[in-house]
């Protein structure tokens, strides 16, 4: 059945990508219709959050809020099916990394970083500028339970030679690469609620105290890898920006969770200038802790 599903579902999606920009976005107003206002996806979550991490906002605020944000997520979820047939030229012109100097220097120290990222913006085109950084990119992500939709998603997110691991794999590719001297950028976004059995810590994350993953912060002092956070703004619609911030350049002198604080203090920054391209449909904050 999961094949069956596959099969039918893999000609649309090619065809989705090959629409040229206008009609795309045009196709994407149409499917926000259907996933707001007739299916209302998640619709009861993204209230609950928004209600929760931005009080100080009217109803009406955070209405408008709302109806941009599903508006965005069906751009950014469409927009990686349109990676299956953009040009490295188009994707480039989309998609700007402003400071990629800062990475070029721990490259050219032969340091190996971990990148931290959010659930903000285009976290799915960020993988495309990986050729312009001089490391063996890694990302870290979870599989999908079809394993037919796992493999096209993990071919269109290593369209641009990313190595696609799963997170029960992370430990041992690190510690491989750091064996065999391969230089390696590895890419985590640790912004979403963590499992009950991986909880070690808390602490404030939009006003809220709540469980907060831990992971990049443990593995990069385990390896010894900087830390830099990736700041991605939607210049307009179809069009990225992303600025490299350097979080720890030696990691074994912060004390246990700053580097986790200073994380999610970037990720706080970037949802108050901007709430509607935050992925609101996770329930981040289900665990919070009163």
């Amino acid at each position: 059945m999961q094949f069956l599903v596959y099969i039918l579902a893999y000609p649309l999606l090619w065809l989705i990508s090959i629409l040229p920009f206008p009609i795309f976005y045009l196709f994407s107003d149409f499917v926000c219709f259907l996933v707001y206002r007739v299916i209302g996806y998640r619709k009861k979550v993204v209230r609950e959050n928004l209600a929760l991490t931005l009080p100080h906002l009217s109803d009406a605020e955070r209405k408008v809020i709302e109806k941009k944000f599903y508006k965005h997520m069906c751009d950014m979820f469409l927009e990686m099916i349109k990676t299956m047939s953009m040009s490295p030229e188009e994707m480039e012109r989309r998609f700007h990394v402003t400071n990629i100097d800062l990475v070029l220097d721990y490259a050219k120290k032969g340091k190996s970083v971990i990148l931290v990222a959010s659930h903000y913006a285009s976290y799915e085109w960020l993988l495309t500028i990986n050729p312009k950084l001089g490391f063996q990119g890694v990302a870290v992500y979870k599989r999908l339970a079809n394993p037919y939709f796992d493999k096209l998603v993990r071919k269109i997110r290593s369209k641009y030679n990313t190595e696609m691991i799963e997170t029960r794999k992370a430990i041992p590719t690190m510690a491989k690469n750091q064996r065999e001297g391969v230089l390696s950028m590895y890419g985590l976004a640790s912004d979403q609620s963590p499992k009950m059995e991986r909880i070690f810590h808390s602490m404030k994350f939009m006003g809220v105290e709540v469980p907060v993953h831990t992971g990049a912060e443990t593995l990069a002092k385990k390896y010894d890898l900087a830390v830099i956070f990736v700041q991605v703004k939607k210049v307009k619609r179809g069009y990225y920006e992303a600025t490299f911030v350097s979080l720890a350049d030696n990691p074994k002198d912060f004390e246990n969770f700053k580097i986790t604080e200073l994380y999610l203090k970037e990720v706080e920054k970037q949802i108050l200038e901007a709430p509607e391209f935050y992925l609101w449909t996770h329930k981040r904050w289900k665990h919070r802790i009163e």
